[in-house]
């Protein structure tokens, strides 16, 4: 299992019944498809559809259907395809129960960083900044690190898309809230230890009393 594989699989069982849920662009998207059968959950993509499924198998793609990264998906009976404007109107009144985001770093504060590399074109933030400040929970789904370079920061160093947003963190490596005075371990991958997780942090850890073991079955 990859970093990638294990982080949407442990992503997945932050959805409850019930929930409007908007997954970003990238790695976020393949927390789709590991959402339990039993929990109904009502996906929003910010190009405009309510009740989306996960992506479209080979065979079954639909050149007009697809997510706000461009890949093809499936449609839940009865979902709605409406316009962008819409769209954004849902985002920011305040519908939208948790959204799912990647991110270049993240600090203690949970203020995200997540669209602009200086020196680099970007195509822009996308909907990321409306998602942040319009969803009720914010989750990052990332790789612990980018070649070898801490993402979990003391604070950011690239130009912010949200400050103060982010409740959780989800990696390859642990599950870690944001509070008030900084980051707490909760959960840790059966295949590492506090110390080295710690090591690949940019900041301090506290360590929750009732430490778990992910769960990525």
């Amino acid at each position: 299992m990859n970093a990638k594989e294990i982080i949407a699989r442990r992503a997945a069982q932050e959805v409850s019944n019930g929930d409007v849920v908007n997954l970003g662009i990238g790695l976020p998207t393949m927390v789709s498809n590991y959402i339990n059968d039993d929990v109904v959950v009502t996906l929003q993509s910010e190009n405009g559809i309510l009740g989306m499924g996960g992506l479209a198998a080979e065979g079954r793609k639909d050149k007009d259907l697809v997510n706000a990264g461009g890949q093809h998906v499936s449609v839940q009976k009865g979902a709605s395809l409406f316009d962008s404007a819409a769209s954004f109107g849902i985002i920011r009144g305040g519908h939208v129960d948790l959204t799912m985001l990647g991110a270049l770093q993240v600090d203690k504060e949970g203020t995200l960083a997540s669209h602009i590399v200086p020196g680099k074109m970007v195509p822009g933030m996308g909907g990321a900044m409306d998602l942040v400040a319009g969803a009720k929970r914010v989750i990052v789904v990332t790789t612990h690190t980018a070649k070898g370079a801490a993402k979990l920061l003391d604070k950011v160093s690239l130009p912010p898309t949200a400050v103060n947003k982010v409740n959780r963190i989800i990696t390859e490596l642990a599950v870690i809230d944001v509070e008030e005075d900084g980051f707490k371990l909760v959960e840790i991958s059966p295949d590492t230890t506090v110390e080295q997780v710690q090591e690949l942090t940019g900041s301090p850890l506290k360590i929750d009393e009732n430490l778990k073991i992910m769960n990525i079955a």
